[in-house]
């Protein structure tokens, strides 16, 4: 697995949705990258941020897959520096 794979299925991982052979090859990976652990921290950081938010505050999602790609991208970016 590479580092765009990775980022890729971050969110399968945390929903607890991945398969067995690609949780193998996530987490192989994930012991021998140390910018990808730090994706993934920074991932499990921006859910415990927003889940302590009151749902009132947050903004209803109007266009979720374009949020969601926007986050990845961000993600990406952080990550080439």
């Amino acid at each position: 697995m590479n580092c765009d794979e990775f980022v890729e299925l971050v969110t399968v991982f945390l929903d607890g949705a991945m398969d067995e052979p690609t949780e193998l090859r996530f987490l192989t990976h994930l012991t021998r990258c140390d910018d990808c652990e730090i994706c993934l921290d920074q991932f499990k950081q921006t859910i415990a941020i927003l889940g302590e938010l009151p749902a009132e505050s947050l903004p209803a999602p109007s266009l979720p897959g374009e949020a969601s790609d926007r986050l990845r991208g961000a993600f990406r970016a952080m990550r080439r520096g």
